[in-house]
């Protein structure tokens, strides 16, 4: 009798879901699914909204990426002003966006992700969480939050706030940046320089105990990201490249506002979230994963060709010995991307920072509408993120559609908790750990599905096994 395993909530990630895994009629996994059961709808409650109270609608998308969702919804902004911003205030968004990449890579990584890296998969559940990392890895774990608290810091000193900013608005930014607030940032950084040193070193230490992991995780896929005209890696504002599995470049330079060309998005019945895939490799397929691509940290690191600052990109080499000397194609290694990411934007801003214009007082520049559709994109911890809008002469959306960062990742998430769950469950009989393993599966792409963060306490979990005829035959669990 065919029967279904569901995991439900899956924990130690930003938002609700849940897992169905299939078995056939002889005990063995046939296929696994990832639920988002959220229903959020701000591309149809933004309509007719005037398109500059966007940035602070829809960064309240998430409290986890609300600087990634103002940054993309200004630049569409920019783009419906038809205005190029002052190039201070170009330096002054980065500055905002690689701060974000710092407190949200760090709360993957530490909050997220390290109980299960340092203390093991099947350690204990009820400590199997950030408290637990406290307990075992005081130091470590204290430098973590601290690590996540200067990105957020960096964030507030910008903008005032370290949530729902309204700072940033079409046009450019709403203050510049003084030499009090320059050197506060500054301040900061040696201490974040030295946590991101221990944390590379604690990852890249465990990864000959998670060999089985990063052999399962491992699959075939497209990846995409933007980059800088010479190749670069880019955060904020560049061109969309996919990239085949080895590399090799298939649209080398895409302009943002051309994005409809390249990426179909898909449904299915089961989730709210959205299949996007790679339109020239459709129609859609989910069963033969036609036109997947895996974006964020490891999309991001196998499209480019550099980073471009001088210890990330000795990272980057050593991240590529990982794969074909390319590409990485085990998903495993999102946290080693993540934490590369991090050297990149605490290097990034250091150098912007002693930039000889950073100071400039000439941060926005006002325009009306000029154009009817814009689009902006840029690069979030999770991946690109797409806002656009069109609107019509008096400035008031008609129209919006949102690519969250997460949704590029979905059917490569379905993917990876399929593998995981063939390799580790056989019949009805499955362990703590193995379900932790399936759920780990999904929180290496850090998957943001809402605004809230599973990090510890009471988090239940429930696994049903139900016959072909929806009886439930056994039911375990977890509080």
């Amino acid at each position: 009798m065919a029967k279904t395993l569901r995991i439900e909530p899956i924990t130690r990630i930003e938002g609700h879901a849940k897992v169905s895994i299939y078995l056939d009629e002889s005990g063995a996994v046939s296929e696994a699914r990832l639920h988002v059961v959220e229903f959020r709808a701000f591309e149809k409650f933004c309509v007719g909204r005037p398109f500059y109270e966007m940035p602070g609608i829809t960064n309240r998308i998430c409290g986890i990426c609300p600087t990634s969702h103002a940054l993309a919804s200004v630049k569409a902004g920019d783009a419906i002003m038809g205005v190029a911003i002052p190039p201070v205030a170009a330096k002054l968004r980065r500055i905002f966006n690689w701060a974000q990449y710092i407190q949200s890579h760090a709360l993957s990584f530490f909050h997220l992700s390290a109980p299960d890296l340092l203390l093991g998969f099947d350690h204990d559940p009820a400590t199997r969480n950030v408290m637990g990392l406290v307990e075992k890895y005081p130091d470590v774990a204290r430098k973590g939050i601290r690590l996540r608290g200067i990105g957020q810091e960096i964030i507030r000193i910008l903008a005032d706030k370290s949530i729902h900013q309204a700072w940033a608005v079409p046009g450019g930014v709403r203050q510049p940046l003084t030499m009090e607030k320059r050197d506060a940032i500054a301040a900061m950084l040696p201490e974040a320089f030295e946590t991101i040193g221990l944390a590379l070193e604690l990852l890249k230490n465990s990864f000959s105990g998670f060999a089985d992991e990063v052999a399962v995780y491992d699959f075939p896929s497209l990846f995409a990201g933007l980059v800088t005209s010479e190749g670069g890696l880019e955060h904020y504002d560049g061109l969309l490249r996919f990239s085949a599995c080895d590399g090799t470049p298939i649209e080398a330079g895409v302009a943002n506002d051309r994005y409809r060309d390249y990426i179909e998005e898909a449904s299915e019945d089961w989730s709210y979230l959205k299949f996007p895939y790679f339109r020239a490799h459709g129609p859609y397929n989910r069963a033969g994963y036609a036109g997947m691509y895996r974006v964020g940290p490891l999309g991001r690191l196998n499209v480019c060709d550099f980073a471009g600052t001088p210890r990330a990109d000795g990272e980057l080499a050593a991240f590529r010995s990982l794969g074909n000397g390319r590409t990485v194609t085990s998903s495993f290694h999102y946290h080693y991307a993540r934490l590369i990411e991090i050297l990149f934007a605490l290097e990034k801003i250091e150098q912007t920072l002693n930039e000889k214009d950073i100071l400039d007082d000439w941060v926005r520049a006002e325009a009306g509408v000029n154009r009817l559709h814009g689009v902006g994109m840029v690069e979030a911890p999770r991946g690109t993120l797409i806002h656009d809008y069109t609107v019509d002469r008096n400035g008031l959306i008609t129209d919006v559609n949102l690519i969250v960062s997460t949704g590029h990742n979905n059917l490569a998430m379905n993917r990876t908790i399929t593998n995981i769950a063939k390799h580790c469950i056989k019949g009805e009989d499955v362990s703590e750990g193995m379900l932790n393993r399936v759920e780990h599966g999904i929180r290496a792409y850090d998957p943001c599905l809402s605004c809230s963060t599973h990090a510890l306490g009471a988090m239940p979990l429930s696994v049903r096994i139900v016959g072909a005829d929806g009886v439930t035959i056994r039911e375990v669990i977890r509080r």
